[in-house]
């Protein structure tokens, strides 16, 4: 399968937000910038000389952000699910990216302060869905959540 990178459009805070998750997840970096010049200035409408793509990697995976205007925002249709092994790394996640100005949502969903949604999920939360026995407890258990808590699922 070829290589996937997700490629996130913000309207002009590309390296700021490349910085913040850079800051939040090991491993990682903000690994340039490009800027805009003349010719894509004038395409773009965006200032010349401002920052245009930024790559960054997040635990060894790749990203590209553009500041590429307003014309579009985020949505909870796409976001990037962290799978965690314990409460104390989901709980590390949950309030790095809800910080300044983040949004709690509910069943372990949260939008960060700029708009990107991001779930934060026990490795084992498909496992403990699956359950034949214990399942829909743990559904109806989820359901009622915002930061999911790891023991009351385990208890469904």
């Amino acid at each position: 399968m070829p290589d996937i990178t997700p490629f996130l459009w913000f309207d002009n805070q590309a390296l700021e937000a490349a910085n913040f998750y850079a800051s939040i997840f090991p491993n990682s970096s903000v690994l340039g910038a490009a800027h805009y010049d003349d010719a894509t200035s004038q395409a773009s409408g965006q200032p010349e000389g401002s920052v245009m793509v930024v790559p960054f990697s997040l635990d060894g995976k790749d990203f590209l952000a553009l500041n590429g205007g307003p014309m579009f925002k985020f949505t909870e249709a796409v976001s990037f699910m962290i799978h965690v092994k314990d409460q104390a790394e989901l709980d590390y996640y949950w309030s790095r990216l809800t910080a300044d100005g983040g949004e709690e949502s509910m069943c372990g969903w949260l939008r960060d302060k700029y708009g990107l949604s991001w779930q934060v999920v026990p490795t084992h939360l498909g496992e403990l869905m699956m359950d034949p026995v214990r399942g829909e407890r743990v559904a109806a258990a989820l359901m009622q959540m915002r930061k999911i808590d790891i023991a009351a699922l385990e208890n469904a």
